[in-house]
């Protein structure tokens, strides 16, 4: 693309007109790409950060004072994104399919069964040793799945006392089953 031709189009993209940030997007769609491509190494997520350089550059273009200087703006867009998105993706790991196939499959054991039980007669012998009030929180709160809304107004109380409610009745709950640990 042509300088002169270049700077028409950023500048009536920065007047508003999209059909011309549409046809710079076209123009630079592939170089970005690659810039975002040699950072990430995984071609969907250049897509998508590649649309977010195109985003970011539309909501910003305002801010471009010198038109001519649109191809490197619009490369360090692309760059910082790029960053970005490597530094705050996920660690991968990779595990056998058959790891995650045998867990979908396997039918329920006797010991799991047993295993389950136990442990819900120990958090309602743990429970059942907890103040009226601290039991019926977690209660309301995990078995009845209620809101710290909901909670807040059967208790009348601020959201912020219920959350520290929750917080004390589950640490004394963790102390109460602690007993039933062997040492």
């Amino acid at each position: 693309m042509q300088d002169n031709t270049l700077i028409a189009l950023v500048r009536a993209a920065q007047q508003g007109d999209a059909e011309a940030f549409g046809a710079l997007a076209r123009e630079f769609e592939s170089s970005v790409y690659g810039v975002v491509m040699r950072r990430l190494r995984n071609s969907a997520e250049a897509a998508e950060v590649t649309q977010d350089v195109f985003l970011r550059a539309f909501r910003k273009l305002n801010q471009l004072r010198e038109p001519e200087r649109f191809v490197g703006w619009l490369k360090r867009i692309a760059v910082r994104l790029s960053i970005n998105r490597a530094t705050r993706r996920p660690n991968e790991s990779i595990q056998p399919p058959e790891l995650f196939d045998s867990r979908q499959h396997s039918p329920d054991q006797p010991l799991d069964r047993m295993l389950r039980r136990e442990r819900a007669n120990e958090v309602r012998e743990g429970l059942s040793q907890l103040k009226p009030l601290d039991r019926d929180t977690l209660i309301a709160f995990y078995f009845e799945g209620r809101s710290l809304k909901e909670l807040s107004v059967r208790y009348d109380s601020p959201v912020g006392t219920i959350k520290r409610r929750l917080h004390t009745a589950r640490n004394r709950l963790r102390a109460a089953m602690s007993e039933f640990q062997p040492v």
